[in-house]
C-alpha cells in the first residue's frame, strides 16, 4: 500500500469523525434549544394565569399561593440553566404551579381548563376519591377530592420520603411537616400512615400506588417501623383501637 494511499485513508477518516462531531453537536444543540422553549412556554403560561386569578377563599388563596412558589422556582431555574435536564426541571416546576392554578380554578367554582402533561414526580401517585378523617398524636387531620373550609392545601401528588402521596385536598400540608426533621418526620410518616394505607381500597390510585406504597413502606418494615413499636407492638395496641372503626 502507498504512502499516499495511506494519508488519504487517513483524511477520510479524520473527515468522517469530524463530521459525525458536528452532526451530534448540532443535535444536541436543537434538544438544547426545545428543551429551553418547552419550559419557556409552561413558564410564560403559568405567569400569565397568576396574573388574571384572585381567589376569594382559602382554598384558592392558598392553590394560588403555592403557584406563584412554583412559579418563581422555574423562573431561578430557567436563569440558570444550561443543559438539557436542568430545563426539564424547569418545566416540571412550572407545570407543578399550574395544577395549582387548576387546583385554585376548581377552588372557585370556574372551568379548570385543559388538561395538563402529567407530572414526572406524581407518577404512580394517584388521587383521592373519598374523604378521610383521623386523629393522629391527639391532632384532627382530614383528605378529599373536593377543596373545602377544612381542606385548604392541595396537593399535586408525589413521593414524600420515598412514599407516594395522592393528589388531593388536605386539612394541612402533612407533605411538609414529613420533610421536617426529627418528631417532625416521625409524626408526618403516622399522619400518612392514617390517611394513605392502601389497607383502604377505596382511594382510586393509579395504577402503580399499591406496589409503590409496597416497597416505600418496605423501608420501614423491620426494627421500630416493623414488628415491633411500629407494627403489632405499641403502634397496633396504642392506634388499633382509636382507627378501628375508621379502618
Amino acid at each position: 500500500m502507498s504512502v499516499l494511499l495511506v494519508l488519504a485513508i487517513i483524511v477520510v477518516v479524520v473527515l468522517v469523525v469530524a463530521l459525525v462531531r458536528r452532526n451530534g453537536a448540532a443535535s444536541q444543540q436543537t434538544r438544547l434549544e426545545d428543551a429551553r422553549a418547552e419550559a419557556q412556554r409552561w413558564y410564560e403560561r403559568l405567569g400569565g394565569q397568576l396574573m388574571n386569578l384572585h381567589g376569594s377563599d382559602a382554598a384558592a388563596q392558598q392553590a394560588l399561593a403555592d403557584a406563584g412558589e412554583r412559579y418563581n422556582a422555574a423562573g431561578g431555574q430557567l436563569q440558570q440553566a444550561n443543559t438539557i435536564r436542568q430545563y426539564e426541571l424547569a418545566r416540571e416546576s412550572a407545570l407543578e404551579g399550574l395544577q395549582y392554578v387548576r387546583a385554585a380554578r376548581v377552588a372557585m367554582g370556574i372551568d379548570p381548563g385543559p388538561d395538563l402533561p402529567p407530572l414526572a414526580s406524581a407518577q404512580g401517585a394517584g388521587q383521592l376519591t373519598k374523604e378521610r378523617e383521623v386523629s393522629v398524636q391527639g391532632q384532627h387531620y382530614k383528605a378529599g377530592p373536593q377543596p373545602g373550609p377544612d381542606t385548604p392545601y392541595y396537593y399535586p401528588g408525589g413521593r414524600v420520603q420515598g412514599r407516594p402521596v395522592p393528589a388531593g385536598w388536605y386539612s394541612t400540608p402533612v407533605w411538609k411537616t414529613a420533610l421536617g426533621a426529627g418528631a417532625g418526620v416521625l409524626g408526618g410518616m403516622l399522619i400518612f400512615d392514617a390517611l394513605l394505607s392502601p389497607g383502604f381500597g377505596d382511594m382510586g390510585y393509579a395504577d402503580g400506588f399499591q406496589d409503590g406504597y409496597t416497597d416505600a413502606a418496605g423501608d420501614f418494615g423491620g426494627g421500630d417501623m416493623g414488628g415491633g413499636d411500629m407494627g403489632g407492638g405499641d403502634w397496633g395496641g396504642d392506634f388499633g383501637g382509636d382507627f378501628g372503626g375508621d379502618f
